[in-house]
């Protein structure tokens, strides 16, 4: 049992400096990037060994691809899990953009969206961590598409809306304001963004 008990107390204080790190890993990369992240750079941001980073993720590619994971989960806690205790159609719409100009304008990253600065980063670089984030952003516009398609269904939206279209439109918009606002530290591109997409909807 002190054996069981032991191990148990290990394994929950690894997670916990897991997640501790992996915070840290993920506001590092927002503002440097996924390339400028390596383990030692992580291991000083977070005080830790350089050695003690190498155990917890082993390659700097294992630690950027676990990066992107713990943004996705960060992501999906702020911007799509509150909007779905809402009814499908123009109301949940309306939250998950709502929610993502939230996430992006309070600087839960403190490089802004971590997906924007991911993209920016890596479009032209294929590869492993280039798939991942592009996976992660077909799963998004998926969803934005599937609660406009949902609106259209309960007759809140146009039934000639095409929601692919609809669907890039609201996230160039988000996109650019998430980029305008960093670049020039103003809050107003957020403004901008809400207002062009209520004339959308």
């Amino acid at each position: 049992m002190a054996t069981m008990t032991t191990i148990d107390g290990r394994r929950a204080r690894g997670d916990t400096s897991r997640r501790a790190v992996m915070r840290a890993a993920v506001d590092l990369a927002s503002m440097t990037g996924l390339e400028g992240l390596s383990l030692g750079s992580l291991a000083t941001e977070t005080s830790m060994s350089k050695g003690g980073v190498v155990a917890l993720f082993g390659t700097k590619e294992q630690l950027q691809l676990a990066t992107v994971a713990a943004a996705r989960e960060i992501f999906v806690a702020k911007v799509i899990t509150p909007a779905l205790e809402l009814p499908g159609g123009i109301v949940r719409l309306r939250a998950l953009i709502d929610n993502w100009l939230d996430y992006s304008e309070s600087r839960v990253f403190s490089g802004g969206c971590f997906f924007a600065a991911a993209t920016a980063e890596l479009r032209s670089q294929p590869g492993p961590l280039r798939d991942a984030v592009a996976s992660l952003m077909t799963q998004w516009h998926a969803f934005l598409a599937g609660a406009i398609e949902r609106a259209v269904a309960k007759g809140e939206l146009p039934e000639s809306t095409d929601a692919t279209q609809l669907t890039f439109e609201i996230t160039s918009l988000l996109d650019g304001a998430n980029d305008r606002s960093l670049l020039f530290d103003s809050p107003e591109p957020y403004s901008y963004a809400r207002t062009a997409i209520a004339r959308l909807l």
